[in-house]
């Protein structure tokens, strides 16, 4: 489940993860990513509709999409999460670039506490374009809980299930972040190229960050903290990370 794939239609490479989306993308030499985010979040069907709309504009085929970004009203059960996973890579299989279980396309999907949406909606997405920029490359990191992917299910390998004491909170951080520098190092990058961080967590992490996100270099562009759940029950904690070349608001 570690593996690098290229996807070249997309331009991009791909950490390969679980059916529902890969671990994290970054740019192949010739392109890099860009993001657009939604003014107004739009549900799943419509949202492909937008993306679809916004690529054709840039003059480039859906295959080059490679992150979704998602909110949903409040975490799923594990059958629940399953059955919103298989109706998600079904646009994407129309599309072409889900296919045979293989899943390159990025993805967060967490869920906001307060005025949390009636329905899974669409708040930004990532694609590739040509580039001959020879700065830092560009990469997306998928949102990752703590729990490993890939399992039989997420409760019986969650970290400290159910422990939100300072201790059960650290060691749940400390083992995110090593996910997200394992996945940054097997794309070829390092926390020193990230430009976002974000954190996804309704408890109280605050007294952690310094010691394990701040002083371990995992926020060189700051960090951002979501006041969301993870999207699966029991998770208490979550981040992702990002380079892009630009950021457009729809």
């Amino acid at each position: 489940m570690s593996a690098v794939v290229r996807f070249d239609a997309g331009g991009y490479r791909y950490l390969r993860g679980v059916f529902q989306y890969s671990a994290g993308v970054a740019a192949e030499s010739g392109y890099c990513i860009e993001r657009a985010w939604l003014a107004h979040p739009l549900p799943l069907a419509e949202g492909f509709a937008a993306i679809e709309s916004h690529l054709r504009s840039r003059g480039r085929p859906v295959t080059v999409l490679c992150a979704c970004e998602l909110r949903s009203p409040a975490p799923f059960s594990e059958d629940g999460f399953g059955e919103f996973n298989r109706a998600y890579v079904g646009a994407l299989a129309r599309w072409g670039i889900y296919r045979d279980g293989e899943n390159p396309i990025a993805r967060t999907n967490v869920c906001p506490v307060l005025e949390p949406p009636a329905h899974p909606v669409l708040v930004a997405f990532s694609y590739t374009v040509p580039s001959r920029d020879t700065g830092a490359a560009t990469f997306v990191i998928a949102g990752g809980g703590e729990a490993p992917e890939g399992r039989p299910n997420y409760r019986d390998y969650i970290v400290r299930r159910g422990d939100t004491t300072p201790a059960g909170l650290r060691e749940k951080l400390r083992y995110v972040v090593t996910e997200m520098e394992r996945r940054l190092a097997q794309l070829g990058h390092s926390w020193l190229g990230a430009a976002h961080t974000q954190a996804y967590s309704t408890h109280d992490v605050g007294p952690l960050l310094r010691e394990e996100i701040l002083r371990r270099g995992a926020a060189p562009g700051g960090l951002t903290w979501h006041y969301c759940r993870p999207p699966v029950v029991e998770l208490d904690y979550e981040m992702d990370v990002r380079r892009t070349a630009a950021e457009f608001c729809l």
